[in-house]
């Protein structure tokens, strides 16, 4: 139960760094409500899951070839900003990925929320190199690891359902003109976060 809280504890502090899988949860629950949110929430803790469970097994060092990273951020690069572009020109009733909308449903968003989740490679080695030293620092056996990983999902897990709810909020109470705006600015950020993963230094 302790190696569990520990996960809890860190996943909570690693999920305050806002990113664009928080602003895909807070946006798509302000446009089509908690429920379909929390489904997007569920594929995210899911493919944290995943990426958690590659990185203990050292894949994170296939990603550490320059040319492998390179290619794979600009495959992120490139889905993060055609997102960002999509929920912007969505607003004016423009689409250039077909089949995403502002207004998500359950069958949409869980395509839509792996290829978001997914985009992001360093993410790989973030948990490699994290839970390489936590191992080492802990001197964690692997049940231990195993269940301070699964501390970490939960953090994900509580934290954007949390998300979630705060964006059904202004689902609830903001007029159509300020949610197209706030589209807008969600888009600009995602946007954003498309270019900083592709430019972002990984040889420090």
């Amino acid at each position: 139960m302790k190696k569990y809280l520990e996960g809890i504890k860190f996943g909570l502090l690693l999920q305050f760094a806002i990113g664009p899988i928080c602003l895909m949860v807070f946006n798509t629950a302000k446009n089509s409500g908690f429920l379909v949110a929390f489904t997007l929430v569920l594929v995210v803790a899911l493919v944290d899951a995943f990426y958690i469970t590659i990185s203990c097994l050292g894949a994170s060092n296939f990603l550490k070839n320059k040319k492998t990273l390179k290619l794979f951020k600009a495959v992120g690069s490139i889905i993060l900003v055609l997102f960002g572009l999509n929920i912007i020109l969505n607003v004016f009733g423009i689409k250039i990925i077909p089949g995403f909308s502002l207004n998500p449903n359950y069958k949409n968003i869980l395509l839509q929320g792996l290829i978001i989740a997914l985009s992001n490679p360093l993410t790989i080695i973030f948990w490699g190199t994290m839970l390489s030293a936590k191992i080492i620092e802990d001197n964690l056996s692997k049940k231990e690891l195993i269940i301070f990983c699964i501390g970490l999902v939960s953090a994900t897990l509580l934290f954007l359902t949390s998300v979630s709810l705060i964006g059904s909020v202004f689902h609830s109470f903001i007029n159509e003109k300020l949610t197209s705006v706030s589209n807008i600015l969600v888009g600009l950020l995602i946007i954003y976060y498309g270019f900083k993963l592709y430019f972002t230094n990984t040889t420090k």
